[in-house]
C-alpha cells in the first residue's frame, strides 16, 4: 500500500500565471543583479550519500487474505459462439464457471507494496503503520533480492509507524536516526524508496518547511519536502546530508495522486520514543493529563488578560483523570509544562503525550490573570481513552437546577432551567447553567454556533446560574472597559467549550 494522497481542489490560477500558461506574452521581469555565487551551492552529487545508505533500504509487500465479494458469475445461454470467451474472461478473474448463484465463497490475497529501513542489524526495521496495518503476511524485500518474513512487534496509527522484526542469517546494513530538530527550511534531504513498486529510488530536494499541521492526527508536526515522493514511497526514510534518517516519508499532498512536489515526513523526534515503546512493550505508552482543551486567539487572551494568544486553554476536566486531582480547573491556560513552553494548543497533547507514564511534572497555568505552579503525576493515555470509550467520552459532570425569568444578552434569549425547558431541548435532570432558548441569527453568538438549547455555565470564568447573573457580569466587564466577554458553553450532549463574545 503505499502514500495516502492528499487531494485539494484546483483554485484559480492568477491572471499573469493563466497568460503565461496561454503562451500570451508577459511583461518582462527585471531580475537584481546578483552573481551566481550569492545562491546556495548544492551538493555537487548524492552518489556516494546514495551509496552507502541505499542497501538499509528496503521494500514492504503485505497480503491479506480476504473473501472475495466480486459478483458470481451469470447464468449465460449453452452452444453460443462465445462460450470459450466467457470461460476465459472469468477464469481470468478467478472465478469458475462453477462460481454461480449459491456456489462456494472464493478467498482471494489482497497485496499492497510501501518501503521501510533497518535500524538495527539484528532484524529490526521500519515503516509505516497503514502499509501494513491489516495484513496477514508481512514480506521484506531487500537489495539483493532476499525476502524475510516479518513479525510485527508493534504499531501505532496516531504517528503512523510501525516496528517489524525479520531474522536473517547475517547482519543487515543498519542505519540510525538523526536530530531531526536541527533541520532548517532550505536544508538538502534525500528520500529512498519503492515508488509504485519500481524498487529501490533515490530523489533530492530540500525541506520546504517544518511543524506542518495537515489534519491527520493528533501529533502533526511534519517535515515538508519537495524530493519526489510517490505511491509505494510509503515508511522510506528521509536523509539528512550525514545519512541520517530525519523522518519517515508518510503523507503527499496532491491533486492527481503523483508528486508535485509537497510531500511529508514524520520527524524522528516524533518517531524515536514511540519506536523505543513498542519494541520495549508491543504497545504505546504516552502520559495524559486528562483535561479537554482548545486554541486561544486574540479574543480569548484579551477576554483572559493574556496579553498576545499563547497557551492551551482548558475547556473541560476529566472526573478520573490526573489533572482534577493536581487541582487543574476548566478556564485555566496551559502555558508551560514540564519546563517547556506551550506555544498553541496543538503542542501540549504532543508534549504530554512524549512524557513518561507516571512522572511528576511542574505546570503551569494562567488563571485569574495570575500564574500558578501545580504538580501532576501523569497517567497512561491509553487507559483514559479506555475509560472515555466506556463513559461516552463526558469528563466533568455538572448539577443543580435553576430558575429565572426570560433575559436578553448579546443577540440570545435566556431563560429559566425548568422541568419543561430540559423537556424541550432533552436536558438531562440536574443540568445547571443559564438556558439560551433563541439565538439571533445575525448575531455574533450565532457566528460561534451557539444554539437554543446550550447552557452558559461561566462568563469570564465565573459561574452563572440564572439570566440576571448573565446581565450583572456583561456590565461589570462594559464598565472595566473590557471589549468582549468569554463564555464558557456547554452543549445539550454536555460537551463544553470556551466562546468570546464582542461586548458591543
Amino acid at each position: 500500500m503505499g502514500l495516502e494522497p492528499v487531494t485539494i481542489p484546483v483554485r484559480r490560477l492568477p491572471r499573469l500565471a493563466l497568460a503565461l500558461m496561454m503562451g500570451f506574452a508577459a511583461m518582462p521581469v527585471l531580475a537584481p543583479a546578483m552573481s551566481p555565487s550569492a545562491f546556495a551551492k548544492g551538493p555537487d552529487s548524492l552518489a556516494d550519500l546514495a551509496t552507502e545508505v541505499s542497501d538499509a533500504v528496503v521494500n514492504i509487500s503485505a497480503s491479506q487474505t480476504v473473501e472475495d465479494t466480486r459478483s458470481a458469475v451469470p447464468n449465460l445461454p449453452q452452444g453460443t459462439p462465445f462460450d470459450d470467451l466467457f470461460e476465459e474472461f472469468f477464469r481470468r478473474r478467478g472465478q469458475g464457471p462453477q462460481g454461480g448463484e449459491g456456489g462456494p465463497r472464493q478467498q482471494r490475497r489482497s497485496a499492497s507494496l510501501g518501503s521501510g529501513f533497518v535500524i538495527d542489524a539484528t532484524g529490526i526495521v521500519i515503516t509505516n503503520n497503514h502499509v501494513i496495518a491489516d495484513a496477514n503476511e508481512v514480506t521484506v524485500i531487500f537489495t539483493d533480492g532476499q525476502r524475510l518474513k516479518a513479525e510485527v512487534l508493534g504499531k501505532d496509527a496516531k504517528v503512523d509507524i510501525a516496528v517489524l522484526r525479520v531474522k536473517p542469517e547475517k547482519p543487515l546494513k543498519a542505519v540510525k536516526f538523526g536530530d531531526s530538530e536541527k533541520m532548517r527550511v532550505g536544508d538538502w534531504v534525500m528520500a529512498v524508496g519503492n515508488p509504485f513498486g519500481l524498487g529501490g529510488t533515490v530523489t533530492a530536494g530540500i525541506v520546504s518547511a517544518r511543524n506542518r499541521n495537515i489534519d491527520s492526527g493528533p501529533y502533526d508536526n511534519y517535515i515538508q519536502t519537495d524530493a519526489s515522493i510517490n505511491k509505494g514511497n510509503s515508511g522510506g526514510p528521509l536523509f539528512n546530508m550525514a545519512g541520517e534518517v530525519i523522518g519517515v516519508n508518510t503523507a503527499i499532498l496532491s491533486p492527481s495522486g503523483g508528486s508535485v512536489g509537497i510531500g511529508f515526513a514524520t520527524p524522528a523526534a516524533t518517531l524515536e520514543p514511540v519506536i523505543e515503546q513498542l519494541q520495549k512493550f508491543g504497545e504505546t505508552r504516552r502520559g495524559w493529563l486528562g483535561v479537554r482543551i482548545q486554541s486561544v486567539d486574540e479574543t480569548i487572551a484579551e477576554s483572559l488578560g493574556l496579553g498576545k494568544p499563547r497557551g492551551a486553554l482548558v475547556a473541560g476536566v476529566d472526573d478520573k483523570g490526573p489533572g482534577k486531582p493536581a487541582g487543574i480547573k476548566s478556564g485555566d491556560v496551559i502555558i508551560k509544562f514540564d519546563g517547556k513552553d506551550v506555544k498553541d494548543s496543538r503542542e501540549l497533547p504532543k508534549i504530554v503525550a512524549a512524557t513518561a507514564v507516571g512522572r511528576e511534572v511542574n505546570v503551569i497555568v494562567m488563571r485569574g490573570g495570575k500564574e500558578q505552579e501545580l504538580k501532576v503525576t501523569l497517567g497512561r493515555l491509553e487507559d483514559g481513552e479506555k475509560q472515555a470509550s466506556l463513559d461516552g467520552g463526558k469528563g466533568d459532570k455538572n448539577g443543580g437546577p435553576a430558575a429565572s425569568p426570560v433575559q436578553k444578552a448579546l443577540g440570545m434569549e435566556l431563560g429559566a432551567m425548568t422541568a419543561d425547558a430540559r423537556k424541550k431541548f432533552n436536558l438531562k435532570e440536574g443540568t445547571d447553567g443559564v438556558l439560551v432558548t433563541s439565538v439571533d441569527p445575525n448575531s455574533p453568538a450565532a457566528e460561534k454556533r451557539i444554539s437554543p438549547g446550550d447552557r452558559i455555565l461561566e462568563i469570564n470564568q465565573d459561574p452563572v446560574s440564572k439570566p440576571e447573573d448573565v446581565a450583572r457580569k456583561l456590565k461589570e466587564l462594559k464598565d472595566q472597559g473590557r471589549k468582549s466577554a468569554l463564555l464558557f458553553v456547554a452543549s445539550p450532549q454536555d460537551d463544553k467549550r470556551f466562546v468570546p463574545l464582542p461586548l458591543n
